[in-house]
C-alpha cells in the first residue's frame, strides 16, 4: 500500500505521542491524533512543528516542514482516532486500569484489520487485553525516548496475539524507518528497560559507595561505553575486543565478569541518595534550564543520527 494512503491513529498528544506523529508523518502517512485533555490536543501541532523545524535544520528530513505537518491532524474524539485506520499507536497513563479502558474503545472503534500498539515502557500486552474480542491484534510496540531520533521499537506480542499481527507491526515500522527488534516471550520491561536498569542500578550503587561522582560516573558512559555502543552492542563489541571473537573474549574475562557480578547488589533507588544526585545536577544545570538542556540533547542526537546515516553498516 503506498504510505499516503495510509492512516495511522495516534492515541495521546503527550510527549511520546507527538513524536510517533511526527515518526509516521515523515514517513509519508497521514497521522490522525487525540487527545482526552483539550489543552494537551490544542498544544501539540506548535510543539510538534518546532521539532520538524530542528530535524529540517539538522537535514534529517528535506521536505518543506508545512508538507509533513499538513499530514497531522487533530482530531476530538478518539472514535474519529480510529476510524480507517491500519494501526493505532496508544499512548495514555501507564497504569493498566487506563490501557484496559482505552484498549476497549480501540478495539470497537477501529477496524478489525488494524494493528493495535501500545507505548507502554513496563507492562505486558497481556496484563491489559486478554477480555478483547480482538486481542488477537493487540501488542505492544514500546519506543525509545524520543522516537523521532532513536529507532528502536521493542515489539512485544501477547501469547494470544497473531503471527499476521506482529508481521504487519514489525513491517509498518520498518516502513516508517524504525528498528523493529521482536520481544519473542513477555517480560516486565521488555529488553531496553531491563538493559538500563542494570545499569542504573549499578551506577547507583557506585555513587552511594562512594566510588565516584555523579559527574564522572556520567562521564563512564559518554566518553566510554557510550562512543562504542552507538554504532556496535555489547556483543559485537566483545566479538571485536579478542583476537579470535566472542569465545575467546569469554575465556579471556568471562571469570571475571562472573565474579565482580557477585558484589553487585540490588539497588532500591534510596531517596536520601536521589537527593544527592539532585543536588550535584542543580550545580550543573538549573532546574529551570531542563528543557533548554533538553532541546540541545535532541539537537546533538540529530547530529548523531545524521552522521549514522551516512555510515556503511
Amino acid at each position: 500500500m503506498n504510505s499516503s494512503s495510509q492512516i495511522v491513529g495516534v492515541v495521546g498528544a503527550g510527549l511520546i505521542g507527538r513524536a510517533w506523529a511526527m515518526v509516521f508523518a515523515r514517513a509519508g502517512i497521514q497521522v490522525k491524533i487525540y487527545d482526552a485533555s483539550q489543552p494537551a490536543l490544542a498544544a501539540c501541532m506548535g510543539l510538534i512543528a518546532d521539532l520538524v523545524a530542528d530535524m529540517h535544520a539538522n537535514a534529517l528530513v528535506h521536505e518543506p516542514v508545512a508538507d509533513i505537518l499538513a499530514r497531522i491532524t487533530p482530531v476530538a474524539t478518539l472514535e474519529e482516532a480510529c476510524r480507517d485506520v491500519v494501526m493505532v499507536q496508544e499512548n495514555v497513563k501507564e497504569t493498566v486500569e487506563a490501557k484496559i479502558e482505552v484498549y476497549a474503545q480501540m478495539d470497537r472503534h477501529a477496524p478489525p484489520d488494524a494493528v493495535l500498539a501500545s507505548s507502554t515502557s513496563w507492562l505486558p500486552t497481556s496484563l491489559f487485553t486478554e477480555k478483547l474480542p480482538g486481542r488477537h491484534r493487540c501488542l505492544v510496540g514500546h519506543p525509545t525516548n524520543p522516537p523521532y531520533l532513536i529507532p528502536l521499537v521493542e515489539v512485544s506480542p501477547a501469547p494470544w496475539t497473531s503471527d499476521a499481527t506482529v508481521q504487519k507491526a514489525m513491517a509498518l515500522y520498518a516502513q516508517v524507518h524504525q528498528e523493529p527488534v521482536l520481544v519473542r516471550k513477555e517480560i516486565h520491561g521488555f529488553l531496553l528497560n531491563r538493559v538500563q536498569g542494570a545499569v542504573l542500578n549499578e551506577m547507583l550503587n557506585l555513587y552511594e559507595q562512594g566510588f565516584a561522582s555523579a559527574e564522572d560516573l556520567d562521564k563512564v558512559m559518554k566518553f566510554g561505553l557510550g562512543l562504542r555502543w552507538s554504532f556496535m552492542g555489547p556483543f559485537e563489541t566483545i566479538d571485536l575486543n579478542a583476537p579470535d571473537g566472542i569465545t575467546d573474549y569469554a575465556a579471556r574475562y568471562g571469570h571475571t565478569y562472573a565474579e565482580v557480578s557477585k558484589t553487585q547488589a540490588d539497588n532500591r533507588w534510596d531517596a536520601a541518595v536521589i537527593s544527592r544526585i539532585e543536588a550535584e545536577r542543580r550545580q550543573k544545570l538549573r532546574h529551570d534550564a531542563l528543557s533548554t538542556r533538553a532541546r540541545w540533547r535532541d539537537n546533538r542526537l540529530m547530529a548523531l543520527r545524521r552522521h549514522q546515516q551516512d555510515q556503511p553498516t
